[in-house]
Formats: structure tokens, C-alpha cells, sequence
């Protein structure tokens, strides 16, 4: 019974977490740029980008987002991860009473920060939605 209880309290909270997400950023693309839409409430984003090489790109938006541009003979085929950091609207209590600010400037909560991880791929020059494969043939 206890197990039951268990289960059930965690995909409560589960459900409870997926629909805080719900209107998360959505990844788009075209052939030779990366973005996200559904941006809301979200200010001073960095987009950090690494290319199959290794090289890291980094692309600010104070306002909006942040969007990465292929640079043509630089452009190199494989998966690109990106990392996506932001601060929300929302505020939360600041932890440390010594990251506060100073005088009048000085502040008891920030805004909460939001992060996102993925990647997209590349193939002949141009960013590209991988197929889906199954096994079945589906």
C-alpha cells in the first residue's frame, strides 16, 4: 500500500511539474539559424552553442531571443548542443544574504533563473530535423 501511495505522490508531483513547464521555449529553425519561440516573460538569455569541433559560440539577448546564425565556411556537420540560460519573471528569495547588492540597491529576492539543454544537427551545411527511425518500419 505504501508503494501505491508512493506512486501516486510521484507522478502527482510530476504532473504538477509538467504543467508548470507547459509553455516552456520551443527550439526552431530554418536551413541556417537557431531560435527559440514561445519566449514569454524571459529576459537576459545567453545561448552557449557547441559545434562537433568543439568550438563554443555565445549569443546574448537582453530582451528576446537569442538567435545563432550557421557562418557559412565555419560550418561544419554533426550535432551542435546548446545550453540556454535566462531569468524569469518570477522572484526567489536570495540564499546569501552577502549576494544582496549594496545600499540602496540592495535586494532580499532575484529573479529565478531558467535553463535548458538539447541539440540540433547539421548535415550538408544546413541545420536539418533528423528522421525518425523505428524498427517496425513505422
Amino acid at each position: 500500500m505504501l508503494r501505491l501511495v508512493r506512486f501516486w505522490v510521484a507522478t502527482g508531483s510530476l504532473a504538477l511539474a509538467h504543467s508548470a513547464i507547459a509553455a516552456e521555449p520551443t527550439a526552431q529553425h530554418n536551413t541556417n539559424a537557431f531560435w527559440f519561440e514561445n519566449w514569454g516573460s524571459l529576459t537576459n538569455a545567453t545561448l552557449v552553442i557547441e559545434s562537433p569541433s568543439g568550438k563554443i559560440y555565445e549569443v546574448r539577448a537582453a530582451s528576446g531571443t537569442p538567435v545563432f546564425q550557421l557562418s557559412g565556411q565555419e560550418t561544419m556537420d554533426g550535432v551542435y548542443s546548446y545550453e540556454l540560460s535566462a531569468a524569469t519573471d518570477e522572484q526567489e528569495t536570495i540564499a546569501n544574504p552577502i549576494d544582496n547588492g549594496r545600499g540602496s540597491a540592495a535586494r532580499d529576492t532575484r529573479a529565478k533563473p531558467y535553463y535548458l539543454t538539447g541539440a540540433f544537427h547539421v548535415s550538408r551545411g544546413v541545420i536539418i530535423t533528423p528522421e525518425k527511425v523505428s524498427e517496425d518500419g513505422d
